[in-house]
């Protein structure tokens, strides 16, 4: 079968992002003796520098992990919590009926530099030292300007400059937009960086204890003052169409740390499947094969054009479970081993017809009645059915200058040659999202906007309460055993693409090059978690390598089809381990910038 590169395969290290430079950067850890946490914590650090517009340190990172010398498990949590004064009161008297989603009211506590930092502490070998040289490097003395970062600076640029000085000041240097392929640096997060460093190795040689320090200097110190005097101090323009305060301060910062907990699983066949819990959507991927298992979907064949139709159908039916069930557990009664369950999914896989479905389709679980019964008039009222649809009384964007260009996501995974697995989806802190923090070089995150500004929702907006996100890597065990981690940018995309990678991997026998290579889709059928919180009623968006006998008989059963270029669909990595040791490693050539490397 054709693809694009070959697989790569080793025994003595992978590693595999989003970017060619972190990918070399957490393999060369792991080449200095490191190991796979080493290796992702580095990694990480370089994707602030080199995907400005996808994360940036002040973002969130859940991901998942295995750890051969404890033998267990987990997720870590990097997903910061709303702030306390996100109350549902203080953003209603605002007059909004959706949070923004660029700005300062969407921002909930920056949640990823504790993750890594604890992660470091207690999974990884290497130095606080050691894994941000890298990063702060490559920000002082610059890296090659990818065309999708100098584009999104280039179209922000009468904005930022009219509205948010201190992003034209770090993003425009010389009054300029960057130039593609060119060097840029950013010396303010380089000397953000050195400052964290030095105060944390102001507490001595041992290792743990700098990296603590780091955690205070980060969410007590220098860098949640600076985070604190700046919203404090600062109305900036949004999406809402006119300037407002956020309220995240550094009291909320220093309340909050990273967390580890146990993943949520699901046995499909011989493989068992790791994901986050609801406060993210990773359970829509265990959802989904729950309903999967009583179609014929193992049986068909890579180019049956009814494998795309019994995927689509089964994620809308989800995706419904989602918006209507999923949000914090400490907020939240989730009654997620009843969504999972063989009785239920089967019962649910009987709207699996031979037609698309153009409704919303939640499941009423009993007890539940009056919350399905809220949410679905909440999402008619203001889930518009197309983006041009929004209503004009939750945002006014017809100022071009004001619309919201909103970011993407990354992703790492990395397998060391003691079996140590990790898999992480990095996000938030876009550059387009917020405005930068003069004395830190980047700005905050817009999380926030995943939540509703109506009571009674799952998603409801509270303080102290975790967003449902999209972020969402995935952990497989073959057979009982540590096998495979992989993941994807792509908001609401990131399970849908990663289950046509599990399915066509598991089912149809490729290898993992070639199940990433194969044309990509999804469907857009359900409300989007960002603004304007817009749906396509039965829509797929299809590669057009797929073909148009497959495209004709997907219309014929009534999907809409919204046909995308080739190469165009999806930012897939992987990264799986054999028992006797042998390692694999995969990254899409979409977009081409991600790359595996190991040996």
């Amino acid at each position: 079968m054709f693809t694009t590169r070959p697989e790569i395969t080793g025994t003595f290290g992978v590693v595999t992002s989003t970017h060619w430079l972190a990918s070399t950067v957490g393999m060369a850890m792991l080449e200095r003796g490191g190991n796979a946490f080493d290796a992702c914590v580095a990694s990480a650090f370089m994707l602030h520098v080199v995907e400005p517009h996808l994360v940036g340190p002040a973002g969130e990172v859940p991901g998942i992990f295995y750890s051969a010398k404890t033998g267990r498990t987990e997720v870590l949590c990097g997903q910061g919590t709303t702030p306390a004064g996100a109350t549902l009161a203080h953003y209603r008297a605002q007059g909004l009926t959706l949070i923004p989603g660029n700005g300062l009211l969407a921002t909930v506590v920056p949640g990823a530099f504790d993750a890594w930092m604890i992660l470091l502490r207690d999974h990884g070998s290497k130095t606080l030292r050691e894994v941000l040289e890298p990063a702060i490097h490559y920000a002082a003395h610059g890296h090659p300007m990818l065309p999708r970062v100098a584009n999104t600076i280039a179209n922000l640029k009468d904005f930022f400059e009219t509205h948010w000085p201190t992003s034209a000041k770090v993003y425009l240097p010389d009054g300029a937009a960057p130039q593609a392929g060119k060097l840029f640096c950013n010396p303010v997060l380089a000397d953000c960086w050195r400052r964290v460093l030095a105060e944390a190795e102001s507490a001595g040689s041992n290792r743990e204890q700098q990296i603590e320090k780091a955690r205070k200097v980060f969410y007590t110190g220098f860098v949640a003052e600076a985070i604190d005097r700046f919203v404090a101090q600062n109305e900036v323009m949004d999406e809402s169409g006119r300037t407002n305060k956020g309220v995240v301060t550094g009291d909320d910062l220093s309340r909050w740390s990273a967390s580890y907990e146990t993943p949520l699983t699901y046995q499909y066949g011989n493989i068992t499947v790791a994901k986050t819990g609801p406060w993210s959507q990773g359970p829509v991927f265990l959802q989904t094969l729950a309903l999967l298992k009583h179609t014929d979907i193992a049986s068909l064949a890579p180019g049956d054009p009814r494998f795309i139709h019994l995927l689509v159908e089964a994620m809308k039916l989800a995706f419904a479970d989602r918006e209507a069930y999923y949000g914090d557990p400490a907020f939240v009664d989730v009654p997620i081993q009843a969504l999972l369950s063989d009785d239920y999914n089967q019962t649910r896989s009987h709207l699996i017809g031979e037609e698309a479905s153009r409704d919303l389709r939640p499941g009423t679980l009993p007890g539940y009645e009056a919350q399905i019964a809220r949410i679905m008039d909440v999402l008619q009222r203001l889930s518009p059915q197309t983006p041009e649809d929004t209503p004009r009384s939750a945002m006014d964007t017809s100022n071009p200058l004001l619309s919201a260009k909103r970011g993407d996501t990354t992703h790492i995974d990395a397998i060391d040659r003691w079996g140590n697995m990790i898999s992480v989806t990095p996000s938030g802190g876009w550059l387009q999202s917020s405005p930068v923090i003069p004395e830190l070089g980047f700005g905050l995150n817009t999380r926030a906007q995943m939540f509703w500004l109506e009571e009674g929702l799952p998603g409801t907006l509270a303080p102290n309460k975790r967003p449902r996100t999209t972020l969402s890597p995935t952990f497989l065990f073959k057979d009982e055993h540590p096998y495979m981690v992989f993941g994807t940018p792509g908001g609401d995309q990131q399970e849908q693409w990663q289950l046509v990678l599990f399915l066509r991997h598991l089912h149809q026998g490729m290898n993992l090059q070639e199940a990433i290579d194969m044309p990509l889709f999804h469907t857009q059928h359900f409300p989007s978690s960002f603004y304007p919180r817009a749906r396509k009623p039965a829509n797929i968006t299809i590669e057009t390598t797929v073909g148009q006998d497959v495209i004709k008989d997907l219309r014929n059963r009534g999907h809409d089809i919204e046909e995308s270029p080739e190469w165009t669909i999806g930012r897939l990595t992987a990264a799986s381990r054999d028992p006797d040791g042998l390692l694999h490693a995969a990254a899409s050539p979409r977009l081409l910038q991600a790359y595996a490397v190991g040996r």
